[in-house]
């Protein structure tokens, strides 16, 4: 019984594991796919549509672990997840892919809502937690780093599908550790025991056309008027949420967490946060097989130091955070290397050495490894425990909120620019054969054999190079995403304003003792 808390931690282990990989093996498999499924347009919709479900489980998981324990609903998500990763694998169109995304999706946003509030949970002491929330974050960053090779040797040699079934035994063994090991712990006294659910309701309707609000502005363009109608909505849906929150007996997000003014300031940088990782990691992999021709194995070792870099970094957060009182400033130091890593991305070509490529992604990956534990860790020190869930699952519901808008922007910023860039070249070139401009209506082209057969046969009764027209498109395409990495540092820089007013994690306990006091006597 003694060791059963660390018995637990390596269940808990194995679930971070299991997030890891399918987010970075499939990333490197995202051409791929989309070359074999076609459709290219619902190519954002892969992943927006699992970070809309993950944002609207995260939330609701986190409060009911909260109430009534956190290990029912995580091994649930185990399930759920794992199975719904097999649909994924058997997928014969885009839009049963995205099906079942959305259900993988709902399976993460369990998993996250009770895995990372689990571990206060086992180890309420505070330097014990940073030691084994620098093992969540190595395990995490060490799957993460065999994620983009393994799914790039995987996609070339088994096929992409391949990558989906790597779950399944990884879900399995963590089943059985969650379900052997892991206690059920209860914080709540609380007799009110349920969720409100027209707050569940108001969550769902808020994020989803948030979504779609992010996913049609990609489409449609931020200056038509059916898009600020949406904004609109999705503001006063926002707002209707909070409003209902404050009032509720039973909320998602207790109101007492939603009125302080630290987390506010956690929730912003989470929602920038995930916005910078979403445009880094989705974009940089279809930079390099779409715009630089390189292979997905290859591609997905070069995208390895960022994961690398983010386990280094969370490691020696981890080690440094409790010693010194200025911790703000290593979330700013972190802020800095990423914004150093998407600078010298924005200046590569196809003649880019690998080496460049490696310590530019390595640098991206330091950066976010010294930003997200942070986040985290100052959350959970800022809360009472009765609030461990709920807190957890806001930074990461945020998180996957930006994300959502991360990859609009990018999406928005790649696909206008390489479609008006290409329009400018046919037009200079006088090519006007209305079958070879729709080839090139998105950078599908790229990855996608078959239409560049197509593309040959098109061009045999024609005066037209067509290796220059493919290079013409990739060098289009560089430019677009370099344009996105341009956005990112933007946001990094806000990130940077609002992290100035974020106090240190030694204070936050001070700053929440009179608005959290009628909560808990207990703090982390």
């Amino acid at each position: 019984m003694k060791n059963k808390p660390i018995t637990a931690m390596l269940g808990i282990s194995l679930v971070i594991v299991l997030i890891a990989l399918d987010q970075t093996v499939v990333g490197t498999a995202m051409p791929s796919i989309v070359a074999d499924l076609k459709g290219y347009s619902l190519y954002p919709w892969i992943a927006a549509v699992y970070l809309l479900t993950n944002a609207i489980f995260t939330p609701i998981i986190g409060r009911l672990g909260d109430i009534h324990g956190r290990r029912p609903f995580l091994i649930v998500a185990i399930a759920l997840f794992t199975v719904s990763s097999v649909f994924c694998a058997m997928a014969s169109s885009m839009i049963e892919l995205v099906c079942a995304r959305a259900l993988q999706g709902a399976g993460g946003g369990m998993l996250i809502g009770s895995a990372f509030a689990s571990v206060p949970d086992l180890f309420p002491n505070l330097k014990q937690r940073v030691r084994w929330q620098v093992l969540l974050s190595s395990a995490f960053g060490i799957s993460s780093a065999v994620g983009p090779a393994l799914g790039g040797l995987m996609t070339k040699h088994i096929g992409w599908r391949s990558v989906f079934y790597v779950n399944l035994p990884i879900g399995l063994l963590a089943f059985f550790m969650v379900w052997r090991y892991l206690p059920r712990i209860i914080h709540h006294n609380d007799k009110v025991s349920g969720l409100d659910w027209v707050a569940v309701a108001l969550l769902v309707a808020t994020l989803f056309t948030l979504l779609l609000a992010s996913e049609m502005g990609s489409v449609i363009g931020f200056l038509n008027p059916k898009l600020w109608i949406l904004m609109i909505v999705s503001i006063a849906l926002v707002y209707s949420f909070y409003k209902h929150q404050m009032r509720s007996n039973r909320p998602i997000l207790p109101s007492h967490l939603l009125g302080h003014t630290t987390i506010r300031l956690l929730a912003v940088l989470s929602f920038l946060s995930g916005m910078m990782l979403f445009i880094l990691i989705f974009y940089l992999p279809l930079l390099l097989q779409a715009g630089f021709a390189l292979s997905p194995k290859v591609s997905g070792t070069l995208v390895t130091p960022i994961l690398v870099g983010i386990t280094v970094g969370s490691i020696i957060n981890g080690r440094i955070i409790v010693k010194i009182k200025q911790t703000r400033f290593i979330y700013l130091m972190g802020v800095a290397l990423l914004i150093i890593g998407l600078l010298a991305l924005t200046q590569t070509n196809q003649e880019s050495s690998h080496a460049y490529l490696l310590l530019a992604s390595a640098f991206c990956g330091l950066g976010f490894g010294f930003q997200m534990p942070n986040l985290t860790l100052q959350m959970q020190a800022t809360v009472a425990k009765a609030d461990l869930g709920s807190s957890s699952a806001l930074v990461q519901t945020l998180r996957s909120v930006g994300s959502m808008f991360g990859a609009s922007i990018g999406g928005l910023l790649v696909n206008l620019y390489f479609n008006n860039a290409m329009t400018d070249y046919f037009r200079r070139v006088n090519i006007k054969d209305e079958g070879i401009i729709q080839l090139f209506d998105t950078p599908q082209i790229l990855v996608r054999q078959i239409d560049q057969a197509h593309l040959f046969e098109l061009v045999k009764s024609l005066n037209i190079n067509v290796v220059e027209l493919i290079e013409q498109a990739r060098s289009n395409l560089i430019s677009g995403v370099h344009l996105a990495f341009w956005a990112a540092m933007i946001i990094s820089l806000g990130a940077i304003c609002v992290s100035f007013f974020l106090p240190n994690i030694s204070s936050s306990k001070t700053l929440v003792r009179d608005t959290l006091a009628e909560t808990s006597n207990e703090y982390l």
